[in-house]
């Protein structure tokens, strides 16, 4: 049976892709619902994403990178579908499932620094679409193409509505020259289709280096002669809440310094999966999550 509901959002087509203005908002609360003061929250609603600094404290960070360092090292671990590793140096770039990986993780997905931040922006109760760990080591980090998220989890995963939120927190200091994420403010309200049909088991490569789903040039640099592009630099703890479909990506980083963060995705508990829009299958449980129970405390 077909569990897609009406596609407001068709990708993955033939011909010249023409972009168009998204018909759901950015906010779906308000003030009321919590921790996120009016002026936060109009800021994110217009420009697609807000930071907050020092979300965790020094020895939170320490925790959380001595894990994450542990897992990295892991060498069972690396046979895991669930690690990604760089496609030229093999390193580790990405860890999915980091939720059942690691207890820390785990915990943080309900602190009610996070789980309130969400449901809030969101507008109803959550559950954790996607959880992982990037790595982008010194030296050899690869980046991240421009993309929508949201192109990919639409036409990839089912997900109907961009009713998602991410939570990128930093684990090392983000410099202007490691890597650090770029965004396109203002950008999710425009969504980009994108050209060319979905290969089997995309996933397998397009963590590795996403080549469908993808924005062609003139899109990007129409939304960057619009929207312009800010990156998000700080320290150590800070965090960048962005939505679903604002067009972001990052460079190599070629410094000596690492940039590693912890993404934990909330999705609605009104927006759940069904049958991918752009895809002849489903993308796996760890990477598009079909336990929609929601998260508590």
């Amino acid at each position: 049976m077909d569990t897609r509901v009406e596609d407001s959002y068709p990708t993955r087509i033939t011909g010249e892709p023409v972009a168009f203005d998204r018909p759901d908002p950015t906010v779906w609360g308000a003030e009321s619902d919590g921790p996120v003061d009016a002026a936060a929250l109009a800021s994110h609603d217009a420009r697609g994403f807000h930071v907050i600094e020092g979300l965790l404290s020094p020895a939170e960070v320490q925790a959380y990178w001595q894990d994450l360092v542990r897992l990295s090292s892991d060498e069972a671990l690396k046979s895991d579908e669930r690690v990604i590793t760089e496609k030229s140096s093999g390193e580790v770039r990405s860890i999915f499932d980091m939720h059942k990986i690691s207890a820390l993780i785990a915990e943080l997905v309900r602190d009610p620094r996070i789980l309130d931040r969400a449901k809030q922006i969101l507008g109803s109760e959550v559950y954790l679409h996607q959880s992982r760990v990037n790595y982008m080591p010194g030296f050899k980090g690869a980046g991240f193409y421009w993309h929508s998220d949201f192109e990919t989890w639409h036409a990839e995963d089912g997900m109907p509505k961009p009713r998602a939120v991410s939570c990128s927190i930093a684990l090392t200091d983000n410099y202007p020259f490691n890597g650090g994420l770029m965004v396109m403010p203002g950008s999710q309200r425009t969504f980009v289709p994108c050209v060319g049909k979905t290969p089997e088991e995309n996933y397998k490569s397009s963590l590795k280096e996403q080549e469908f789903g993808v924005p062609n040039r003139r899109e990007v640099t129409k939304l960057a002669a619009e929207c312009g592009i800010e990156q998000f630099t700080g320290q150590a703890g800070s965090a960048l809440w962005f939505d679903s479909n604002i067009m972001h990506g990052s460079g190599n980083n070629i410094t000596p310094y690492p940039r590693s963060n912890i993404f934990l995705v909330f999705n609605s508990v009104e927006n759940t999966l069904g049958d991918p829009y752009g895809a002849a299958a489903p993308r796996p449980e760890f990477i598009a999550a079909r336990d929609f129970t929601p998260v508590t405390r």
